[in-house]
């Protein structure tokens, strides 16, 4: 997981480490000093603020606390963080802040415990400062700690309380993400500023990010009926941050439900009744009570996994601004018909019958500093449409959308498709125009997407162009299907094929039927725009594929009529006669190249 790591700020650990115990000094970080500006990235401090060394030590690998050696305390700590696409180690001193001899941010319930406090210094140093942590995004925390991707779902919004199949649904991908290791929390939202940590009567606090600890289908009854029953009820641990004030509906700690399960089972699940912030609840009150999850996943794109294994593509890329609006990288999103398209463009293959698509964009995190401020996210987002199976080149015009994420001020934005075998184009955008920025953008499949950047708007120029042609028109051919074609006792197996100057493009068999729906494209920049565009259809067989029909088309730029319904005929080149049906085509002609 840490294979490759890169030192932040580029401060090496073991190199600092050696240099404090040589000089026999504990280690003063020059990156992140003791001082207000790594506490506040503006306004005025509140109650001094005293730096204090601990003298207790997490007891983890070399950092331990040797009381035997304690010279080979250095006062110097890393810890290892997801930062736009690799582990950055980062480095900090062991000065923490306290106001009264208590430490003011995250501290334990234990006194010698410090670990938690050191993390979150380090986590502040790379934010910036300790302030740039209040109130910040539960997701992209998620994300940073792992390095997997995080899908914010909207509780309210899918009405998952009211359907029952929804639900089902849902918990079964909550289980599945939490058994794999996964993180996952819950929340309510707080509409306004005064409700911020409101509590609710049913014990639950607005604005807080519940840790859900554990989730479980629990078996009711006592005794060998609970065994032979099959009633289960899907059940959810979470956790208060503050590690009190708990949920007071079913299932809390003192509720009579907990008569229905037997003792052992309790004894399982580590049910108490202490006010420590940790408390039961069924999925569907979790769904009722709560408006938002956020599921982080941890993507398995090992080989070796008995689990689902992913593939992983991984590109960095950038919003930038120019005067040529071929060259211009910051178009806005859709609203902006004039300039969406002057966005980066990536193209993926999606080559299985039907798969599912894991696809996240992350910008670049900014700092929260005195000198610049709050580092502030755009609001991003990303389309994807379903393109022709050959485009190599970037799209002009708009083709079907497949699917499309929220826009959201968020550092990362995350989506989860299902779609059919074909190729795609995904369209990462600002929601503005003229916006700049980098980000990442990473595409899971199950098989290898073959995910790519589309630089070129057309082919290009070279020094054979004058020799063998350069195309002179662009065409697109859409076939849409076909209706009354040679029929079997079960229906024909039938695929289409669109050829052009020896580039071709084939459809996915439509099996058993007579009037199939290929929905197929193909693009074809054409250095001779005389020579007609064949689009031929075929019955697949075990031996030997029946050839069907076949029809040509012109496809002149000047052409008016888009939708074409075409008899098929055969192959004889001197007088071909029709064959038993028809083709619907749509075809778009131009001779600007970036047309289409």
């Amino acid at each position: 997981m840490f294979s490759c790591v890169k030192p932040y700020e580029n401060q090496n650990y073991s190199a600092l480490k050696r240099a404090c115990l040589r000089r026999k000094v504990l280690f003063e970080d020059p990156n992140f000093p003791a001082t207000d500006d790594s506490l506040y990235y503006k306004g005025s401090p509140g109650p001094t603020v005293r730096w204090k060394r601990p003298k207790v030590i997490p007891d983890w690998k070399e950092q331990e606390w040797d009381p035997e050696k304690p010279n080979a305390y250095a006062g110097i700590f890393h810890f290892h963080f997801w930062r736009f696409g690799e582990w950055v180690d980062v480095v900090i001193d062991d000065r923490l802040p306290t106001v009264n001899n208590q430490l003011i941010y995250c501290h334990s319930s234990s006194r010698n415990e410090f670990w938690c406090a050191l993390v979150e210094k380090a986590y502040a140093k790379l934010a910036g400062c300790y302030q740039a942590l209040d109130g910040g995004n539960t997701a992209d925390a998620l994300v940073d700690f792992t390095g997997g991707v995080s899908e914010p779902i909207d509780l309210t919004e899918g009405d998952f309380a009211n359907d029952e199949a929804k639900r089902n649904q849902l918990f079964e991908r909550v289980l599945k993400v939490h058994s794999r290791g996964g993180l996952i929390s819950a929340s309510i939202k707080a509409v306004t500023a005064a409700d911020m940590e409101a509590r609710l009567a049913c014990g639950l606090v607005k604005g807080h990010a519940y840790a859900i600890t554990d989730v479980r289908k629990v078996r009711l009854g006592h005794g060998l009926l609970a065994f032979f029953k099959s009633e289960k009820l899907d059940m959810i641990r979470l956790r208060n941050p503050w590690g009190e004030r708990e949920w007071n509906g079913p299932w809390s700690d003192t509720s009579e439900e907990w008569q229905k399960v037997s003792k052992s089972e309790r004894e399982k699940l580590g049910v108490t009744v202490q006010d420590d912030g940790e408390f039961w609840m069924t999925f569907e009150d979790l769904c009722r009570y709560f408006t938002d999850i956020i599921k982080c996943r941890l993507i398995n794109t090992s080989y070796l996994s008995i689990h689902k294994t992913w593939e992983e593509a991984r590109l960095r890329g950038a919003w930038t601004r120019h005067e040529d609006p071929l060259q211009n990288r910051s178009g806005g999103c859709i609203n902006h018909k004039d300039s969406f398209f002057q966005n980066p463009q990536y193209i993926f293959d999606v080559k299985k019958p039907e798969d599912e698509v894991l696809i996240c964009i992350q910008q670049r995190p900014k700092q929260s500093t005195r000198r610049d401020g709050k580092g502030e996210n755009l609001a991003i987002g990303f389309d994807i449409y379903k393109v022709e199976e050959n485009r190599q080149y970037r799209m002009h015009s708009l083709q079907h959308r497949a699917a499309s994420s929220i826009y959201i001020n968020s550092r990362s934005v995350f989506l989860r498709t299902e779609q059919p075998e074909g190729r795609y184009v995904i369209i990462p955008t600002t929601f503005e125009p003229g916006h700049t920025g980098e980000f990442l953008l990473r595409v899971f499949t199950d098989v290898p997407s073959n995910c790519r950047e589309l630089r070129l708007d057309e082919p290009p120029r070279t020094c054979w162009s004058s020799l063998c042609g350069y195309p002179q028109q662009v065409t697109q051919v859409h076939v849409l299907g076909a209706a009354g074609l040679k029929d079997s006792p079960t229906g024909a197996n039938s695929y289409v094929i669109i050829k052009c100057e020896g580039d071709k493009v084939r459809s996915a068999v439509q099996k058993g039927t007579s009037t199939p729906e290929y929905d197929v494209k193909g693009v074809f920049y054409r250095k001779k725009p005389s020579q007609p565009i064949t689009v031929q259809i075929w019955n697949h067989r075990v031996l030997k594929d029946e050839f069907l029909g076949q029809v040509h088309l012109k496809a002149n730029a000047d052409d008016l009529q888009a939708l074409h319904t075409l008899h098929l005929r055969d192959r004889n080149s001197r007088q071909p006669s029709d064959l038993p049906g028809t083709v619907a085509v749509r075809v778009l002609s131009s001779a600007s190249l970036t047309a289409v």
